[in-house]
């Protein structure tokens, strides 16, 4: 499939320039709200990731390569405090992030948003000190629905399976260019300039390699961040096809009609997606049934394919450990839950674990096939000592509309995501300011100056 290179007529880009710029009143609450909670979920996975080797990496490259002339054009680093310019902020966040896979994602996309514009709107939101709670959510959510349909639109119209940081960076540009208070043609040059300079790498190469490169959401955000600041000192960049292409023009003509956001999942496990459905099958068995993992014999695991083309055995890596279907389940069978400190250190050569790794058999089955991508379908028979077969029957991955968590269960898994950087009164403190960000009067530092001090360990 090629490109097309027709573009729309001009008053199609004028309707969404003047979305992504100006949509304020049409914003329903259920989006801010869920705006919000997406928000405080990618904190909790930005504090959680902090320790981890790529995040530190990140966090130092940053400061040494995409360092800026002055506080006007920098930003302090998530849970470091350092400073490194707008750009690098963001890519360092974003790396971080992207590197512990606990972080939300859409369905239609097969991808993530929320690790790159995350840390673009709190980036952008130190140069911009009077942003309220109300118009950083409204940001926020609006480059959600950018990033969401540009990802529809890459997928429709090219052959390969991109990584997130291929197309959310047009969603990072239209939130860096609504906050800097842009025109339409400023909008149109950097969505221009964060296409043609995304990063459309193979994702499925990632999957059967996994290292820190994970989703691309880190040079996504870069992208994003350069695109909507080159834009503003006048560089021009080629139409945005994904945006602009005449035989792409039906994806965007739902805009301030379908909220994307309230379709966003949010994940229980810091484990790509594709295997949840496999671990939450695990898991509805384990409650059912009341055994532990010295009672399993053997786990038949049937998926997706390409689940099923995740990491197959012991992680050595962190970067492994994520991209695991066998060693999530395991983890799943021996904790009954799944945390940050599971997939990194000696989590790696837990022996319990890889006993059970070995008794985990994983299958292509064609019925999960075909509901790939609008949903993810698995299902597991756990065989016992005492012989007993136990069936989950099909369960769809928690966290979504299909399955949603409670409130309840989306803070439990924000504060096991801090426990370990965070002191206590410091996580409560940002859930309690999250919540109040739709408050009248209620400004964004309020929540950000909580985010930016160092986490536990780094001072």
């Amino acid at each position: 499939m090629t490109e097309s290179t027709r573009l729309s007529d001009p008053d199609s880009f004028a309707r969404i320039a003047a979305f992504a710029l100006h949509a304020s009143e049409e914003i329903p609450d259920t989006a801010l709200q869920m705006g919000a909670s997406l928000l405080l979920d990618t904190i909790g996975v930005a504090a959680g990731a902090v320790s981890l080797e790529a995040g530190r990496i990140a966090r130092d490259f940053a400061l040494d390569f995409y360092g800026a002339s002055n506080d006007s054009t920098s930003a302090r680093l998530l849970f470091d405090g350092r400073r490194a310019s707008l750009a690098g902020a963001a890519y360092a966040a974003a790396t971080q992030i992207d590197n512990l896979d606990a972080h939300d994602g859409y369905n239609p996309t097969k991808g993530h948003i929320g690790c790159a514009v995350v840390p673009a709107l709190f980036a952008f939101a130190e140069t911009n000190r009077g942003l309220s709670g109300r118009d950083a959510l409204s940001a926020l959510v609006i480059s959600y629905e950018i990033a969401a349909r540009t990802g529809i639109a890459l997928h429709q119209s090219v052959s390969d399976y991109h990584t997130s940081g291929a197309w959310n960076a047009l969603g990072v540009a239209a939130l860096g260019c609504r906050l800097m208070g842009s025109d339409n043609n400023t909008l149109r040059q950097a969505f221009g300039i964060a296409e043609y300079h995304g990063p459309r790498s193979q994702m499925m190469r990632e999957i059967d390699n996994p290292t820190m490169l994970h989703d691309g959401s880190g040079v996504g955000a870069l992208t994003g961040v350069s695109a909507a600041l080159l834009a503003s000192r006048g560089f021009r960049g080629a139409p945005a096809l994904t945006v602009e292409a005449e035989d792409l023009r039906d994806i965007w003509q739902d805009l301030a009609q379908v909220w994307t956001i309230e379709a966003n999942y949010i994940k229980p496990y810091p484990i790509c997606r594709w295997a949840h459905a496999a671990i939450d099958s695990a898991r509805a068995l384990m409650l059912e049934h009341d055994f532990t993992d010295n009672d399993v014999a053997a786990v038949e695991v049937r998926t997706f394919h390409e689940a099923s083309r995740l990491f197959p055995g012991m992680p050595e890596t962190t970067s492994h450990a994520q991209y695991s279907l066998a060693f999530a389940v395991a983890l799943m069978l021996r904790h009954g839950r799944i945390a940050p400190e599971h997939v990194a250190g000696a989590a790696l050569t837990d022996q319990s674990v890889a006993e059970l790794v070995g008794r985990i058999t994983v299958i292509e089955d064609e019925r999960h096939n075909i509901r790939f991508p609008a949903s993810r379908w698995s299902d597991v028979t756990v065989t016992l000592s005492d012989g007993r077969r136990l069936a989950s029957g099909d369960i769809h991955a928690r966290g979504g509309l299909e399955s949603p968590m409670t409130r309840d269960e989306v803070l439990e898994k924000f504060h096991s995501m801090t426990a370990q950087a965070l002191e206590p009164e410091r996580s409560r403190q940002i859930e309690s300011a999250a919540e109040c960000l739709l408050k009248e009067g209620i400004a964004f530092s309020h929540l950000s100056d909580l985010v930016y001090p160092p986490a536990r360990g780094l001072t």
